[in-house]
């Protein structure tokens, strides 16, 4: 049974890390609420993107003069995955239920014959998926020194993937990444880059309307296709730091009360065993004093 002395240094160091995982608590709460908005902001123009570009693409569907980045370069053997998680931990199971995804869509792949190749956007998908996956990961790319994520770092990706795929090193690329819904529900997400893949607009949305483009469909698709890459990338890391921050929330607060509990725990173990000290002192005493 440990000694007095060595149940008080346990208390004070579980305060220890209770004070600590409070005030990380509070820091991805205060951090929370920009990232969110910043998230929900991106959603309306990352969608009206894919809208309009599915309207646009309609016209070409079956067609071989359809743009590469539309309907693809006719093969499905080499597969690339985007995997962005964050880059820290301390935050549940946020970076491991990305990586969870990205890995379980990689064996399906390779079962089928396919050939696999991972992008890591964030190190500590790279440090998870390394274990089984070392071979397949061709690049990780780290913002861990950017303070503020801005489009401009999801355009790098972008350019990457972009030359990447000009250079004939894959034929499938796809972006996995962790969507915000609340502080207790971020959900693992695959969404499909090149070709690209958009979900049919409502029957009333503006983009299903007919139009004249200046310059022609063709034209616009050769600027928007590209850059939609971008955009869906920082739509992703958006929707990640906005789910990091909720996780990491709940994972804090889950700590801090789970320090409290042992807190308490200890603490009456500390007493019982104090009492118990007092009294076999009390005995002691009384009987030497009888015995005198």
């Amino acid at each position: 049974m440990p000694s007095l002395k060595d149940l008080k240094n346990r208390i004070a160091s579980v305060k220890s890390t209770q004070k600590i995982t409070k005030a990380m608590q509070m820091v991805a709460a205060a951090k929370l609420r920009r990232a969110q908005e910043a998230a929900e902001a991106a959603r309306p123009y990352a969608e009206r993107m894919g809208n309009v570009l599915a309207a646009l693409g309609a016209a070409y569907a079956g067609r071989a003069d359809a743009p590469a980045l539309l309907a693809g370069n006719g093969r499905d053997q080499v597969h690339l995955l985007v995997v962005a998680t964050g880059e820290r931990g301390l935050a549940g199971g946020f970076n491991s239920s990305i990586a969870r995804l990205a890995r379980e869509t990689a064996q399906k792949l390779l079962a089928e014959g396919k050939t696999v190749k991972i992008l890591t956007v964030g190190r500590k998908g790279n440090d998870i998926l390394k274990r089984g996956f070392a071979d397949k990961i061709v690049e990780t790319i780290s913002f861990r020194d950017v303070r503020q994520l801005g489009y401009v770092n999801a355009a790098s990706v972008g350019e990457k993937v972009l030359a990447m795929y000009a250079a004939g090193e894959f034929d499938v690329a796809t972006l996995f990444y962790s969507r915000f819904r609340s502080v207790i529900a971020q959900i693992p997400t695959a969404h499909q880059l090149i070709p690209a893949k958009f979900e049919a607009p409502a029957a009333d949305a503006p983009e299903t309307l007919n139009y004249e483009y200046e310059p022609d469909e063709e034209a616009i698709l050769e600027d928007l296709l590209p850059r939609n890459i971008s955009v869906q990338i920082f739509r992703a890391l958006l929707e990640n730091n906005a789910s990091f921050f909720g996780a990491q929330m709940s994972a804090m607060d889950n700590a801090t009360r789970n320090a409290g509990e042992m807190i308490k725990k200890l603490t009456l173990v500390y007493n019982r065993q104090r009492q118990a000290q007092i009294t076999k002192e009390l005995i002691e005493i009384i009987s030497g004093a009888e015995a005198l």
